[in-house]
């Protein structure tokens, strides 16, 4: 592979791979036409060079373009792992596989285009690239062969990131006439690139530090990887091989785990979480600093091994706690108020003791809680300094935690209170402005569940906070004051004591999916109070103005007291 080549010398003859313990395809597409993500501008960037070239008057002298550095490690006879530059590689592949299918579409490839395909996609059996093993069948079945066109058994983020970009990068080349297709396609092929190949992985692992410490910046979990690496090199002696392979698998187990709990928590608080677990302590928090002064010590070697395992098992608990919250309301509800770096630990220990369901569930209860109560409060205090010592001692039972959680919800005891019922009552009497409507949306998705339960109807389970379409907040007295007497559309009087006492407090607030919220919006109360009929909140407003048909101060205020009686009793 030579140093200064294009695209089509460097995958030409070669079979380039993403071994398994490098990150899985992260290019998305946006998610809508103003939002531009690494796929558009892969495509944006070759349309402006076009262009650029088209309007030259000298377009033999034009450059090529340039696609970067490219970092390999050699494996085998023209067998070369990608180290730096796969996303890249990835995004290309799939683009020029995509250009391919579609000009075939309309005319047989000609003597050239077939040479160059093999150059660049497949040569009879054997394909020139190959992502990682776990979304590897895909991306040969729906970019390369086209034999699968479904998006069915999608099982990983990234797998569907491939899918997203074929599709985006397959509809605008569609829409191009063919002199374009033609000429992006030699664009790319003959697109300019440089590469240096290294020998083994202490090199390459040397080439990654040193790209990081030129402004590259990897997360804090690739970080550690290069360095766990690169201390096994220095100081691994006889285990060295073995090591490195241990490390290689485990992290390969890692990634092909964040490719499906990406959307749920970032890989770099996973790496936190597996901290504060291996080292049995909430208030662990710089990961880098921690594991730097562990990689100095004479035990190096075996904190590598341990901490390897540990970051595996935490990567595979989390995947667990990702499907289990879809089954239980308790477990979904305590991860909504966020503060994963209290909860979460919890549920990684937990489940490395291998609690019971029915345990978990319980904790996840007390959890959730406490950090709503949290989070409504916003008190200074910091939760992780009363509830560390009963992180610490926890083994196969939460009852320790849910004893904490209770005590804390009732003490008066001054370093204790911060979270009691007192507390919890004034924040919940006041009032709601923007910053706190998450938080309103929770407490309204679990009275919801309150109301369900208590109607005595068997049968009915309580309902996911996922299963509603985008929730929405919505102000049943709405914000904006109406010219006309408010009287006239159902609502009270906007006086200052109305704007002040009761306009922004919980009981005004309702939980809509956004479709219905958007359908009704400032509406005169009697149209709203007539869509009312979803959720059982809603129809307990129907019933609770079933005589004037009316929405004023009163019962407000009545709503708010049962909301607040609620949320004592239950949270």
């Amino acid at each position: 592979m030579e140093s200064s080549t294009t695209i089509k010398g460097m995958t030409q003859g070669n079979q380039i791979f993403v071994p398994n313990y490098q990150r899985a395809y992260s290019w998305e597409v946006g998610k809508n036409p103003s939002e531009k993500k690494q796929v558009e501008t892969f495509l944006a960037d070759l349309e402006d060079y076009l262009a650029s070239k088209a309007a030259s008057k000298n377009t033999d002298d034009f450059s090529p373009y340039y696609f970067g550095h490219f970092l390999y490690e050699k494996t085998g006879d023209c067998e070369y792992a990608i180290i730096d530059g796969q996303q890249r590689l990835t995004t290309i592949t799939i683009f020029v596989s995509a250009l391919f299918s579609s000009i075939e579409e309309n005319r047989e490839l000609t003597d050239k285009e077939k040479i160059l395909k093999e150059c660049l996609i497949k040569h009879y059996g054997t394909y020139q690239f190959k992502t990682v093993d776990y979304d590897d069948q895909l991306f040969k079945d729906y970019v390369i062969n086209k034999v699968k066109k479904d998006h069915g058994g999608i099982e990983t983020t990234s797998s569907q990131r491939i899918v997203d970009a074929y599709d985006y990068l397959s509809k605008k080349i569609s829409e191009m006439p063919m002199y374009k297709r033609e000429s992006l396609l030699q664009t790319v092929a003959n697109a300019s690139c440089t590469t240096h190949v290294v020998k083994g992985k202490a090199e390459a692992i040397q080439m990654f530090i040193f790209q990081n410490n030129r402004g590259k910046r990897p997360s804090n979990l690739e970080v550690i990887k290069a360095q766990f690496m690169y201390h096994i090199h220095i100081n691994g002696g006889t285990e060295t091989e073995v090591m490195i392979k241990e490390v290689e698998n485990r992290f390969g187990k890692i990634y092909h785990s964040i490719s499906s709990i990406e959307n749920f928590v970032d890989e770099d608080s996973v790496l936190t979480i597996t901290l504060k677990v291996h080292f049995n302590s909430l208030w662990e928090d710089n990961s880098i600093e921690k594991i730097n002064a562990e990689l100095a010590k004479p035990t190096q070697l075996d904190f590598i091994r341990e901490f390897s395992l540990a970051l595996e098992k935490s990567f595979e608990r989390l995947s667990r706690l990702n499907n289990d919250r879809e089954k239980d309301v308790n477990i979904e509800a305590s991860l909504l108020c966020g503060r994963f770096n209290i909860v979460l630990p919890f549920f990684v220990k937990a489940y490395g003791n291998d609690m019971s369901k029915t345990d978990i569930s319980r904790m996840a209860k007390a959890i959730g809680d406490i950090v709503l109560r949290d989070a409504v409060i916003k008190t200074r205090a910091d939760l992780r300094s009363r509830l560390n010592d009963v992180f610490q001692k926890m083994e196969y039972s939460p009852d320790d935690i849910i004893d904490r959680v209770e005590f804390l919800k009732r003490t008066s005891d001054w370093w204790w209170a911060y979270w009691n019922n007192d507390a919890f009552k004034i924040d919940m009497e006041g009032n709601w402005y923007s910053n706190y409507h998450g938080i309103a949306k929770i407490i309204l998705w679990k009275y919801e569940n309150y109301l369900v339960s208590n109607e005595g109807k068997g049968g009915y389970g309580s309902m996911h906070y996922g299963s509603i379409k985008d929730p929405h907040l919505e102000h049943i007295a709405p914000q904006t004051e109406k010219e006309s007497e408010q009287i006239a559309t159902g609502y009270d009087i906007y006086d200052e004591d109305f704007k002040e006492r009761f306009l922004y407090c919980i009981g005004n607030f309702l939980l809509l999916s956004a479709p219905h919220n958007e359908s009704i919006g400032n509406k005169p109360f009697e149209i709203k109070r007539a869509t009312y009929n979803q959720l059982r909140q809603q129809r307990e407003i129907q019933e609770m103005t079933e005589v004037d048909h009316l929405w004023d101060r009163k019962k407000i205020q009545y709503r708010k007291d049962k909301l607040v009686s609620f949320v004592l009793e239950n949270l």
